[in-house]
């Protein structure tokens, strides 16, 4: 079995991303699939530009959801910075809010069948799913290894700490604010 830091060139600590698109069922039900599927797809491109231009592998999607690994939490969190802030200035049809919530969360993983597989995954994926759109959140790891590495346009608003479904341990968590305010 092939260590996927290793094999990816990284540290022994991943930053793990996951973000999705707040009613995006909703979104699609009301402009219809078609114009739905473009604004999806529109989505990806700055979504994946931004996670590129920080060292970010997609490691899988379904439907408007992602799911990124990124060698460091600075990393991580510039790359959700740019991907809000590409989102934001994006001229959408006026009846297409297209708000993505993301959760970043840092820690080990193993490369089991072809993909990676860790609590510190499932963390992540469950600080995503208490943000609300335009909102990124991130764990108390990504907070302390970010540490100098967060760019000095952005700021942690402390959340205090929350229990996230079927996960034993609670989580201290931090919304990402920028110099124009908080993100979402």
């Amino acid at each position: 079995m092939t260590d996927p830091r290793a094999a990816a060139g990284m540290s022994d600590t991943l930053a793990f991303l996951f973000s999705d698109i707040e009613g995006s069922t909703r979104l699609e039900q009301s402009l219809g699939t078609a114009i739905y599927g473009a604004i999806r797809e529109r989505h990806r491109e700055l979504l994946r530009a931004a996670f590129a231009g920080h060292g970010g592998r997609e490691q899988g999607t379904e439907g408007d959801s992602f799911f990124v690994i990124f060698p460091a939490a600075s990393d991580a969190l510039g790359a959700a910075l740019d991907g809000q802030r590409a989102l934001a200035g994006e001229a959408w049809p006026a009846e297409a809010a297209v708000r993505v919530r993301m959760g970043l969360h840092a820690g080990e993983a193993t490369l089991v069948g072809g993909s990676l597989v860790g609590l510190a995954i499932n963390r992540a994926a469950r600080i995503a799913g208490v943000a609300h759109g335009g909102q990124v959140l991130v764990s108390e790891a990504i907070r302390g290894l970010a540490g100098a590495g967060i760019p000095s346009s952005a700021g942690l608003v402390d959340l205090g700490t929350h229990r996230l479904k079927d996960l034993r341990e609670p989580e201290h968590l931090f919304a990402v604010e920028h110099a124009g305010g908080r993100i979402g």
